[in-house]
C-alpha cells in the first residue's frame, strides 16, 4: 500500500491485545458433533483459533492449509446486501475435531464439510466461524467447506481492539454510485468471505460476480468467462498463483478495459472508469516500461500470470493498493503528470514481487513489503531524472527519528496501521545503506536470491539477514537489526556527516 499523492491524513489507534472471546456466539446445529478420533485412530483435536500475531492477535487459524477459494457474489443496485457463497479447499495439517475461519460477514446461512451439513458457531466478538464436521478430519487429507452467507457493504466496523471511531479509517467496503470495490489490508478480507485471513496461508482464488449486464465486473487474476442470463451477467476471474487474502480485489462498475503486452509477452489487463479513459490511458500505457525497468533492476521477470491497474471513480480511500495482478488507484491518480503519479504506480508494481509473490511472515515484518516498494520507487525516480538519490535519502534520514517516535521501529510497529505506512522510511534507508556497503553487484544478488528463495512462500527479517550474510560473506545481522528494531536512528553508511535530529518529545 502507498499513500496516494493527495493522501495526507494519518490514523492513530490504540490496538489492544485481544484474547479471542467465545462469550458472544450464535450457534446453528446441523447434525452431531465430530468424533473424538479421525479415521485411522489418530486422536483429533481443535485447530488453533489464532496465528499468534503480535499486532493482530485475533487473526489467523491453525490445523489446515487452504489451497483455494471459490467465491460468488450477486450484486443488485439499490441495496448493500449481497447473497454470497464460498467453497474452500484445504488440507488438514493435524487430525481435526473442529476448526475455525476468520469471518465478519453479515450472516452465515449454511455450512457443509465434504457435502454434509456441519455444526457451526459465529463468535462476533472475535470475528470467528467455528465449524465442527460430522466426522473428524484426518491429518494430511484434503477437505472441502461450502458456506452460504450474506455480506452487507454498509458494514465498515472497526477491527477488534480499535477505538469505536478512529479517524480516518480505511474502510474495507468502498461503495460507489454504480458499484463497489474492496480494501482488505491488513485484516479485513474476512469481511468479504470467511477465510484463513493471514498472509502465510496463500491460496488460489476464483471470483464469480453476477451483476446487471450493463455493468462491468472486475477482479484479480485472469478473466475466464462471461455469461449472460436475462438482464444479468456472471463474470469469472481466477488466479493461477497462490496469493494472500489481504491482496484480493473484485468489484462492479462502469469500466473500460485496456489490454496489452508487457516484457516477455506478459498479458496486461487494466480497467479504468469509463469517463476517465482518455485522460488515464497515457499513464496506463506506461506500465510496460515500468515492468521492463524493474525486471532489469531486480533481474527477474514479473512473477504473476498477468498485470494491470484498476482506476476507480470517485476516489479510493486516499491510498493506492497492491491488489495482486491488478493494482488499485483512484482514477484521478492515473490522470496527470508522470513525474507526480508514476512513482506510486511503480511502488504498487514492486509490491507484486515483494508482498504478493513473496509474502510477509507476520505483520511485524511488513517492512519487507513496504520498504522494498518504497526503495525501488525511489530508484525509479532517480532513473527518470526526477530526484537526486542523496538528497532524498538525507531528507528521509532526518525524518527517521520522528517516524520511529510516531510508529515505532519498522520491525516492531506500535499499531496495525503502522505496519502499512510506518515501515517504509527505515526500510529504504537500511536497503540503501546495505547497497552502499556491499556494492551494486552483490546487493542485486542478495535481492535476487532472497526473492528466488521465498517466492511463492513467505519470509521474515531473519530470512533476509541470512541471505544477506550468505551472499556477501559478511555478517550484517547487527546492521539490519539496528535499522529495524532500534528505537534510535543508526548512523547512515557512507554519510558520517549526516546527523539524525532528536525525535519530538511526546506531549
Amino acid at each position: 500500500m502507498s499513500p496516494a499523492p493527495a493522501y495526507r491524513a494519518r490514523r492513530r489507534t490504540a490496538l489492544i491485545a485481544l484474547a479471542v472471546s467465545t462469550a458472544v456466539m450464535a450457534t446453528a446445529a446441523a447434525g452431531p458433533p465430530g468424533r473424538a478420533g479421525a479415521p485411522g485412530g489418530v486422536p483429533a483435536s481443535p485447530g488453533a483459533r489464532t496465528a499468534g500475531d503480535r499486532l493482530l492477535p485475533y487473526l489467523g487459524n491453525g490445523g489446515y492449509d487452504v489451497r483455494s477459494y471459490d467465491v460468488g457474489y450477486t450484486y443488485r443496485p439499490g441495496t448493500t446486501l449481497m447473497d454470497s457463497s464460498v467453497r474452500i479447499r484445504a488440507t488438514a495439517t493435524q487430525a481435526l475435531s473442529r476448526f475455525s475461519l476468520d469471518a465478519a460477514v453479515d450472516e452465515i446461512k449454511t455450512v457443509a464439510v465434504h457435502g454434509e451439513p456441519a455444526r457451526f458457531a459465529v463468535d462476533k466478538a472475535g470475528e470467528k466461524l467455528d465449524i465442527t464436521p460430522r466426522q473428524a478430519l484426518e491429518k494430511g487429507r484434503p477437505f472441502d467447506v461450502d458456506i452460504a452467507y450474506r455480506v452487507d457493504r454498509s458494514d465498515n466496523r472497526a477491527r477488534p481492539g480499535d477505538p469505536a471511531d478512529p479517524a480516518p479509517r480505511l474502510t474495507p467496503w468502498v461503495n460507489k454510485k454504480d458499484g463497489f470495490v474492496v480494501f482488505g489490508q491488513p485484516d479485513r478480507a474476512h469481511m468479504f468471505f470467511p477465510a484463513n485471513d493471514y498472509p502465510t496461508d496463500k491460496a488460489r482464488f476464483t471470483f464469480r460476480v453476477t451483476a446487471p449486464k450493463g455493468l462491468q465486473a472486475v477482479g484479480i487474476g485472469t478473466p475466464r468467462s462471461r455469461t449472460t442470463s436475462g438482464d444479468d451477467a456472471t463474470t469469472v476471474f481466477s488466479t493461477g498463483d497462490e496469493i494472500s487474502t489481504q491482496v484480493v480485489q473484485f468489484g462492479v462498475g462502469h469500466y473500460k478495459e485496456i489490454r496489452g503486452r508487457g516484457p516477455h509477452g506478459l498479458p496486461l489487463r487494466s480497467y479504468v472508469a469509463t469517463d476517465a479513459y482518455e485522460a488515464a490511458k497515457p499513464l496506463v500505457d506506461r506500465v510496460p516500461d515500468q515492468l521492463s525497468w524493474f525486471g532489469q533492476e531486480l533481474g527477474r521477470r514479473f512473477p504473476l500470470e498477468t498485470y494491470g491497474v484498476l482506476g476507480v471513480a470517485e476516489g479510493y480511500l486516499g491510498v493506492a493498493f497492491e491488489s495482486a495482478t491488478l493494482s488499485t488507484f483512484a482514477v484521478e491518480n492515473l490522470e496527470g503528470p508522470a513525474e507526480r503519479l508514476e512513482p506510486t504506480m511503480v511502488h504498487e508494481m514492486v509490491h507484486q514481487y515483494f508482498g504478493d509473490a513473496l509474502a510477509v511472515a507476520d505483520w511485524d515484518t511488513n517492512w519487507i513489503s513496504e520498504g522494498h516498494a518504497d526503495y525501488y520507487q525511489l530508484r525509479y525516480e532517480v532513473h527518470r531524472g526526477w530526484r537526486d538519490l542523496d538528497t532524498v535519502l538525507k531528507a528521509r534520514y532526518e525524518f527517521d527519528p520522528e517516524g520511529r517516535a510516531q510508529s515505532g521501529p519498522p520491525n516492531r510497529p506500535k499499531e496495525a496501521i503502522d505496519a502499512l505506512v510506518g515501515a517504509n522510511n527505515a526500510g529504504v534507508l537500511m536497503l540503501a545503506g546495505l547497497r552502499h556497503q556491499v556494492g551494486d553487484t552483490v546487493f542485486k544478488k542478495i535481492e535476487r536470491t532472497f526473492f528466488d528463495r521465498y517466492r511463492g512462500r513467505y519470509a521474515d527479517t531473519r530470512d533476509y539477514i541470512e541471505v544477506a550474510n550468505e551472499i556477501s560473506g559478511r555478517d550484517f545481522t547487527a546492521y539490519v537489526n539496528g535499522w529495524l528494531y532500534d528505537e534510535k536512528t543508526p548512523p547512515m553508511p557512507g554519510h558520517p556527516d549526516w546527523v539524525a535530529p532528536e525525535p519530538p518529545k511526546s506531549s
